[in-house]
């Protein structure tokens, strides 16, 4: 446990991104993408088109916090990958939504039910 504790310490930063970046990370610990596969996936969450003037810039932002990391696949086209902080990050959100949602012993249920129809 102290571990999570120490990642809700130091990765608190999660609980001041929007939701749209928030998605981004949660994408990307799936595994490595370029941008727009993460386009993708974002507009069939959405359900509408992603405009690439929104999601451009917000993954820089996730650059520069330490949370994503983007690397160059050939000349015009970036990978972007969920750095360790961006891990702890999520951790330290799933937590906290965790520690909200789980009233009893019949929500963890469902929670646990959910983990294991996605594994």
């Amino acid at each position: 446990m102290a571990e999570v504790q120490s990642a809700v310490e130091q990765h608190s930063v999660v609980r001041d991104l929007t939701a749209f970046q928030q998605n981004i990370l949660v994408i990307l610990a799936e595994e490595p993408m370029y941008g727009l596969a993460i386009k993708s996936h974002l507009e069939t969450y959405y359900g509408t088109e992603v405009n690439h003037g929104r999601l451009y810039p917000n993954l820089d932002d996730l650059v520069e916090m330490g949370l994503v990391e983007k690397s160059e696949l050939d000349k015009r086209t970036n990978q972007y990958e969920l750095t360790d902080d961006g891990h702890a990050a999520l951790l330290d959100q799933f937590d906290w939504m965790f520690s909200k949602f789980v009233a009893g012993d019949g929500r963890a249920a469902e929670l646990g039910d959910l983990i294991d129809a996605n594994r």
